[in-house]
């Protein structure tokens, strides 16, 4: 997925309980299933970060004056990352879209014991 796409607040927002767990029906159940699509989005921009970062890696030890200047589109994408929403919120505006795929397990075992 392309988070530089999504259209997620960068800061925090009141939401009504409510309407998020209209899906579940518990509002525990949701909380786990945003926090773990949370997971998701956090590992995937962590290793599309990592990746970007990888090509300014240098193989000297010491940090000289001209490596300063040219680790500064290195600044710039750790910034536009800071910037970026936080997957929490990113996965809570999936949530409420229905982006989210979701299975209870409780749900399993009783079809599979009819």
């Amino acid at each position: 997925m392309d988070f530089k796409k999504v259209n997620a607040p960068t800061t925090t927002v009141t939401r009504d309980t409510m309407e998020l767990c209209k899906d579940t029906e518990n509002i525990y159940e949701t909380v786990a299933i945003i926090s773990k699509r949370a997971n998701q989005i956090a590992a995937e921009i962590k290793t599309d970060l990592e990746k970007k970062l990888q090509d300014y890696a240098s193989s000297a030890s010491d940090n000289s004056l001209e490596e300063v200047f040219e680790n500064r589109e290195q600044i710039e994408i750790s910034k536009y990352y800071e910037r970026m929403p936080k997957p929490t919120l990113i996965a809570i505006e999936e949530y409420k879209k229905g982006e989210v795929y979701f299975r209870s397990a409780d749900e399993e075992m009783t079809l599979k014991k009819d």
